[in-house]
């Protein structure tokens, strides 16, 4: 099912006009009601008449995170706070939060967007859609929600947590979508064996799955325990949540919602725009957002795009599953690794459950890689010798893919503590 077929599916040409026009009006608000955006367009040398259109967007500065850290809370809004009917903020750990708010046409644009993200999915009116994101400052809760009255289907807000009581309600109420984090979707399958609840006594047939990076080998892994596709979803709290993309049945790709998120790819080093299909960091300009209104905002998260039409009738362009932020990159010995490629390797050997930790320490002088592995029930032996084949075999796959030397410590299944949201994947206790 498609959503909104005059935007999904309009020509490139249309879109591109619409977006131009779109961007033009961005721009000429910004400089009016943004006195950081004015500010740095001056010390450019720009003017919003400069900006004829998609061509110009280049001139324009860029956005990062820590520029919405700096002007915490409400310095980068762009209406007044009377107009701000509702605010979230970022989930991060470190640093200042991101604060986002919203006026009621970006809560309608919102709903739209997310309404597109469950029709690409496959859900629809008849759906009961449990959703097991976080509810409050957490902007994935209350997107989904909004999004689902929004296509008409029935909400369960059970919001995280309460693993058994989640399963009890999936059965009870016969969901039919999940809507949580992929680790924690691994988590239920896991809950719901203890449980004696098969995949059969539930009529659950999708999940949409977000708020972390996850590969195509946890895929597999996700739909066969529960009997279910497993769709990916894009978002970001600063963009506005989720919504932004998402795979359709096809996952062959998310498509992004670009008359509403105008992306572009630039080298993360240079900031230089990359050609079509280059590899490189995700970069939005939010053309209808009215709240916090972004220009080029670097996202960090490190893909490329498709520009070809989908083989289900949608023209807006398709990013791919992304490998990594180039902010949560790590540095050991000189070598890039992303938590991911750990992930994949694992995934790969049966004998291990998709339940990781990395630590990283630096002895000696010396950077060291520590990976603790869950080792599946019924192969954790007492017989010393299975268990240091299995624990070369670990390293030998992770050292090939990574292309360092890493210790592997096997634990037994769970080790390693369970997360209800974003998965702790990575300790790094080096001092910089």
């Amino acid at each position: 099912m498609i959503w909104n077929s005059h935007f999904e599916c309009m020509s490139r040409d249309e879109l591109s006009e619409i977006q131009g026009q779109r961007l033009r009006e961005l721009v000429e608000r910004l400089y009016s009601n943004v006195p950081f955006y004015r500010k740095r367009m001056q010390k450019m040398g720009l003017l919003p008449a400069d900006i004829k259109g998609l061509e110009d967007l280049y001139r324009l500065p860029f956005t990062t995170k820590q520029d919405l850290r700096d002007n915490y809370p409400f310095g980068l809004f762009a209406v007044p706070m009377s107009e701000i009917v509702r605010v979230h903020a970022s989930s991060g750990t470190t640093g200042q939060p991101t604060v986002v708010g919203y006026t009621r046409r970006d809560i309608s644009i919102w709903s739209e967007v997310v309404a597109r993200t469950l029709a690409c999915s496959g859900a629809g009116r008849d759906d009961v859609v449990q959703i097991s994101y976080g509810y409050g400052l957490f902007t994935g809760g209350l997107g989904i929600h909004y999004g689902t009255e929004k296509l008409g289907a029935t909400v369960i807000p059970i919001s995280g947590g309460n693993t058994a009581k989640q399963i009890q309600l999936m059965r009870d109420f016969g969901s039919t979508v999940i809507a949580c984090t992929p680790s924690y979707a691994l988590y239920l399958a896991e809950a719901s064996e203890e449980m004696d609840v098969n995949s059969s006594d539930l009529k659950l047939r999708v999940g949409i799955f977000g708020a972390e990076p996850w590969t195509e080998s946890m895929r597999k892994e996700i739909e066969e325990k529960l009997n279910i596709t497993a769709i990916d979803i894009y978002g970001l709290s600063e963009v506005i949540g989720p919504g932004v993309s998402t795979e359709c049945q096809e996952q062959a790709g998310l498509h992004i919602f670009e008359d509403h998120f105008f992306p572009e790819i630039i080298d993360p080093e240079s900031g230089d725009v990359l050609p079509p299909g280059s590899h490189g960091e995700l970069v939005f300009t939010t053309l209808t957002k009215e709240g916090l209104p972004l220009l080029r905002y670097r996202t960090r998260d490190l893909t490329h795009l498709n520009y070809e039409t989908c083989s289900c009738g949608r023209t807006m362009v398709r990013m791919a599953k992304c490998t990594g932020r180039s902010d949560d990159m790590l540095i050991i010995r000189g070598v890039n690794i992303f938590p991911s490629q750990v992930e994949s390797v694992l995934l790969e050997i049966s004998e291990t459950k998709p339940h990781y930790l990395l630590i990283v320490d630096r002895i000696n002088n010396l950077d060291v890689l520590q990976v603790w592995v869950e080792v599946d029930n019924q192969f954790f032996s007492d017989e010393i010798r299975k268990l240091e084949s299995l624990t070369l075999r670990i390293k030998n796959s992770l050292e090939s893919t990574l292309g360092i030397s890493v210790q592997v410590k096997l634990v037994e299944p769970k080790t390693i503590e369970r997360s209800q949201g974003k998965a702790k994947r990575v300790i790094d206790k080096r001092q910089f």
